[in-house]
């Protein structure tokens, strides 16, 4: 899915993102994100947030004493995450493709659910590492599709429950629930993880572990910048 569509899918969800993810997910999706977080070195860096949205990984980096600057293509999104923070964090509108931003500007970076939304992973994953020290830590989060016995379970969740849902909800959230899984699916239809360690590999990204959370629902990945 271009990251175009990406901007008209999420223009609406910020006043209630944050609240309607953690429900969907069955309250996963924080703990998700507090593990992405902790793969980096408690070392006071700067970190660069990419796809940051309304600002629920940022957060938990400041809480964790790291300086952060915020980075989404989505107006709406972003203004949400100014409620949050004040001038407490630096919020940049870009997109992840083409970053205006100094090569080995940041200490660290985190990304979120990037990548599906991308036409070239593998450029992406190039761009990001460009903006990060070497030595210091890249980690993205993204969701995953279970295997063996979950997977029935996931299946009938995101072809039925999603989308009913998203009806019951509104408020952009029907395009969501008909959307994200079809969307999952394929992304690791086209990109299995054997092929994603290879894209972070050729970015520059060396040391590269992965961990499948809540039965491989979420996936989250992290290396060091060569």
């Amino acid at each position: 899915m271009p990251s175009v569509d990406a901007r008209k899918l999420f223009a609406p969800l910020g006043p209630t993102y944050d609240r309607v993810g953690a429900t969907l997910s069955f309250g996963q999706d924080p703990r998700w994100r507090r593990f992405l977080v902790a793969r980096l070195p408690r070392d006071g860096g700067h970190v660069l947030d990419v796809a940051t949205g309304t600002g629920m990984v940022a957060a938990e980096l400041v809480r964790r004493g790291f300086r952060v600057t915020g980075v989404d293509q989505s107006t709406e999104m972003l203004a949400r995450a100014r409620q949050r923070f004040g001038s407490t964090v630096e919020l940049v509108e870009s997109r992840a493709e083409s970053l205006p931003l100094a090569d080995g500007a940041f200490d660290h970076l985190t990304v979120t659910y990037l990548l599906r939304y991308v036409d070239d992973p593998g450029a992406t994953l190039a761009e990001l590492a460009r903006v990060v020290r070497p030595g210091g830590t890249v980690a993205s989060l993204e969701f995953g599709v279970p295997s063996g016995l979950a997977r029935p379970a996931w299946e009938l969740y995101v072809r039925a429950g999603l989308p009913i849902a998203g009806r019951v909800l509104r408020n952009g959230w029907r395009e969501v629930g008909d959307f994200l899984g079809g969307s999952i699916r394929d992304y690791w239809r086209r990109y299995p993880l054997e092929r994603q360690l290879d894209l972070w590999r050729t970015a520059g990204i060396d040391g590269v572990e992965v961990r499948r959370l809540s039965l491989g629902g979420g996936v989250v990945m992290w290396g060091r910048r060569a």
